[in-house]
């Protein structure tokens, strides 16, 4: 879905609002069911988590965040199909 390949590019490139551009790209996937809500809002928090580190230029733990991100987003993947 191009919904997702956004979502990863955020991810990627970070950036002053990702997690509100997230949010925004998810909003109909939290309406289909309690499980894919409760993956999308865990996966958000990981969101704001990134943004707040490259806000607060913490090099350091933006790459583990990162990929905890991409792991978050696959769990919703693979519940909205």
């Amino acid at each position: 879905m191009e919904c997702f390949r956004k979502l990863e590019t955020l991810i990627d490139a970070g950036g002053a609002n990702a997690a509100g551009e997230a949010r925004a790209l998810l909003a109909d996937l939290k309406a289909k069911s309690q499980v894919l809500a409760e993956a999308v809002d865990e996966f958000l928090l990981d969101m704001m988590t990134l943004d707040f580190l490259l806000e607060a230029e913490r090099e350091a733990f933006q790459d583990s965040a990162r990929r905890l991100a991409h792991r978050r987003l696959t769990m919703v993947k693979l519940l909205s199909t």
